[in-house]
């Protein structure tokens, strides 16, 4: 995409491309998402770069009719491989905030020089300023959604000093942290009234009403059907749904970095065609020029550093960041699932609060209460039962020596000592062929490990990267097409053969093929 094909997307606010690009207005100094609703710029006075971080670094402020910050992340970052995709997931999970750039460095398995010029040649901003604006944004939340004192709050976003959080919320925001609290309360942010503050408990413990969120997706969102899936998987004590379809409640306990918390997520009503809307009176800016909405979420978290770490792995659960308009231009183009995806507009492949915990339930199989079972026996339970949740699912060095099937426990040792790795930015194509060399694992189930684990949307077509014994199912009724037609986009239509009843839910294709659970 040139710069006047992104010019012609923000003169038509096109949604569609929001979190793929930014653009900044040299007159004013601020820097919006493609879809803002402001009077369109001159040409002449417009720029453009591919990271907010990168509008930060220029020296523009976010804008605050648009919010830019709170787009939904680019679908790319899902589907690369390479050494900037997996860098963005990393620090999508807070890994600079908590072990540095060389931290960052060591698990990508590249020179921190050689991460800092890659960042910046490709998204115009190395490793630090990612991070710095990941940051403010969780700042900005926490100003808006709790009423914790701003000392707190700035090192449970992550700063490290008073001072750095002040000169960052007035550069990145062009306002004191007060001042952003009190246009908050006044109603004055983005459109909408915020919400009241919840206080949080007294030592230590999640806040009172939680942090409440939203969390902003493009394009049209098949709500129903994630929300479906979910339900169907939930592990009682570690998940639950409440309601019934159409005004749902998804809750889940969360195994975090610095504690643990609960999050739980609202089905979106829907609108006359079926399709997410936002509530009466709102209008989200994700919607503004096209279709798109928000999840509205809570959080209850024991320690507050742990707040962006869990967005984004909600984010991940609810495939929040996908594509949906490519999507449909990649498969609406196969005979065979163009007209089930226009049935079905938006339909989301699942990814994993928590990889380890789904690689485990995979492995494990059966119906969600055989996981129950295990949690019950070795999930570390909760100071307070919440509704049904009542533990955290075990860690995998807590199963190490459990009476486990064995296939478990060679993979929770692998997981323990490192052989394989399932943490944000892996390498996908290294993981799956570790996992599928466990004894009782094999190539299938390692394939759905990468899909659900690690949320890898290139699952199913041909040269995506094999196990090591380049075993491949047939391609059944023409799936993965000609020249692989399916690509990059392959566990879409997996998920597109299951609504239909074309593939047994949860199944890959293969010569024997096999359920997989999770």
């Amino acid at each position: 995409m040139d710069d006047e094909t992104r010019y012609e997307a923000v003169s038509s606010r096109d949604a569609r491309f929001d979190g793929e690009f930014f653009f900044a207005v040299v007159t004013t100094g601020i820097y919006c998402r493609p879809s803002c609703p402001a009077v369109t710029p001159k040409r002449v006075n417009v720029r453009f770069f591919p990271s907010a971080a990168a509008a930060q670094a220029a020296g523009f402020r976010a804008c605050r009719r648009c919010r830019p910050d709170a787009v939904p992340g680019s679908a790319e970052w899902n589907v690369r491989a390479d050494l900037v995709g997996r860098a963005m997931r990393f620090i999508g999970d807070g890994v600079v905030d908590r072990e540095g750039v060389a931290g960052l460095a060591q698990r990508l398995g590249y020179s921190a020089r050689q991460v800092q010029r890659q960042l910046t040649a490709e998204l115009g901003a190395g490793p630090v300023a990612l991070a710095r604006a990941r940051r403010a944004h969780t700042a900005r939340v926490l100003l808006q959604t709790t009423a914790l004192p701003v000392t707190e709050l700035a090192f449970a976003a992550g700063f490290a000093s008073i001072r750095q959080f002040n000169d960052t919320m007035r550069e990145i925001y062009a306002g004191t942290p007060s001042e952003l609290r009190a246009a908050a309360v006044g109603g004055r942010g983005g459109g909408t009234t915020a919400r009241p503050r919840p206080r949080p408990a007294p030592g230590g413990g999640p806040a009172g009403g939680g942090i409440p969120l939203r969390l902003a997706y493009r394009g049209p969102y098949a709500a129903a059907e994630i929300f479906d899936f979910l339900a169907e998987r939930a592990v009682p004590g570690v998940e639950e749904v409440r309601g019934g379809p159409g005004p749902r409640t998804y809750r889940r306990t969360l195994r975090l970095t610095y504690g643990s918390g609960i999050a739980e997520v609202e089905e979106p009503p829907t609108g006359p065609r079926g399709r997410p809307r936002p509530p009466a009176g709102r209008v989200c800016p994700a919607a503004r020029g096209g279709d798109g909405g928000w999840l509205e979420c809570r959080l209850l978290l024991t320690d507050l550093r742990d707040l962006s770490t869990a967005v984004q792995r909600l984010r991940r659960l609810f495939d929040l960041d996908a594509d949906p308009y490519a999507v449909a231009e990649r498969l609406g183009a196969d005979p065979l699932l163009g007209p089930l995806v226009a049935e079905r507009p938006g339909l989301r492949s699942p990814g994993a609060a928590d990889p380890e915990e789904m690689a485990v339930r995979i492995v494990l199989g059966g119906p969600p209460e055989r996981a129950a079972e295990l949690v019950r026996a070795y999930g570390k339970p909760l100071d307070a039962a919440d509704g049904g949740l009542t533990h955290l699912f075990p860690a995998p060095a807590e199963l190490t020596g459990a009476d486990v099937p064995e296939p478990v426990r060679a993979l929770c040792t692998a997981l323990a000592d490192g052989t394989v790795l399932l943490d944000a930015g892996a390498d996908r194509i290294a993981a799956e062929r570790a996992l599928a060399a466990l004894p009782g694992v094999g190539p299938r189930t390692a394939a759905y490990i990468r899909m659900r684990a690690l949320g890898d949307p290139d699952v199913g077509g041909p040269d995506r990267g094999e196990p090591a014994d380049g075993e491949r199912g047939p391609d059944p009724d023409g799936a993965d097409g000609p020249e692989g037609a399916w690509r990059p986009w392959g566990a879409y239509a997996l998920h597109h053969l299951w609504r239909a009843g074309l593939l047994p839910p949860g199944e890959l294709p293969a010569p024997t093929t096999a359920a997989l659970a999770g």
